[in-house]
């Protein structure tokens, strides 16, 4: 039995995630205390049906049941259920706007004294240790909901064959650093094509702007050092068990230069042929 125990901060997109596990198969459960999940797990197990993957969100709305999060963890392993932790966050400000365009209630918002901003900064204390804990994080901040669907397709789809999924992403940094990432390369230091009057509208997946950064030395010349070190990390983070890595590769805008070098590392991850899922995604290609 596959089993993903969904949880992350309020207003996140935890919805979204689940309605994409239900796309890849998934038997799915909301809201759920978690002293209960054994129990369930149990019952699925012994059902007849046959369900071979469930999801089960538990989260703050369940108030202080929640908190028995890691004790009930601790009984499913003892009971020989192995389950992996979804994590899904946004960043403060994208939560709060979220909030003041639903109007929905946060669960914590009585305990804050009606202050929004304050109930997610209790809430975000409160899941601290879920969040260190989780195998996969995703942080929905500046995705869509297309972009989330995919993300987690490649993530849930491909984890019976692979025991690690590898996400590579470009970013600006004028936009934030993902909080989600694990390594973080800055590539403003090399030439900049926007610059140039004509490639500042185009983007790296374009030939014409590979050709222009990689024709430099100082492109050629960080390129084959990237490789050796994600090489060189790679294998220390399978042996530490961790379900999924994501490098992000930076420079100014999200348009150019780090689309490239997230380009190519992914390409050098694909050529290996390793026991990985693989994707990458752009995040401010388009901005």
């Amino acid at each position: 039995m596959e089993l993903v125990i969904v949880t992350g901060m309020s207003g996140a997109g935890k919805t979204r995630a689940v309605n994409a596990l239900e796309d890849c198969g998934y038997y799915c459960v909301d809201n759920m205390p978690p002293k209960l999940m054994t129990k369930f797990a149990q019952l699925v197990a012994q059902s007849k049906d046959q369900i071979e993957k469930i999801a089960i969100v538990t989260d703050l709305r369940g108030g202080d049941l929640f908190y028995s999060l890691f004790e009930s963890l601790e009984e499913l392993k003892s009971e020989g259920f192995n389950y992996k932790i979804l994590f899904v966050d946004a960043k403060d400000e994208v939560i709060e706007r979220r909030y003041k365009e639903t109007r929905r209630k946060h669960p914590l918002l009585d305990l804050a004294e009606g202050s929004i901003s304050k109930a997610i900064m209790l809430e975000r204390e409160a899941l601290r240790l879920a969040r260190e804990k989780s195998d996969y994080v995703i942080d929905t901040s500046q995705m869509s909901s297309t972009q989330l669907r995919e993300r987690m397709v490649k993530i849930f789809m491909g984890s019976n064959a692979a025991g690690m999924h590898i996400h590579c992403m470009s970013f600006g940094f004028k936009y934030g650093t993902p909080s989600e990432a694990d390594l973080v390369f800055d590539v403003r230091c090399m030439p900049n094509p926007f610059y140039e009057d004509d490639l500042k509208n185009k983007t790296g997946l374009q030939k014409e702007v590979m050709d222009y950064v990689m024709g430099f030395p100082q492109a050629q010349g960080l390129l084959p050092r990237l490789y050796d070190l994600v090489d060189y990390l790679l294998p220390l983070y399978v042996k530490e068990g961790k379900s999924q890595l994501i490098v992000a590769i930076g420079c100014t805008g999200g348009r150019h230069r780090s689309v490239i070098f997230a380009e190519k590392i992914h390409e050098h991850l694909v050529s290996q042929d390793i026991n990985c899922t693989l994707s990458i995604h752009h995040r401010d290609i388009l901005k």
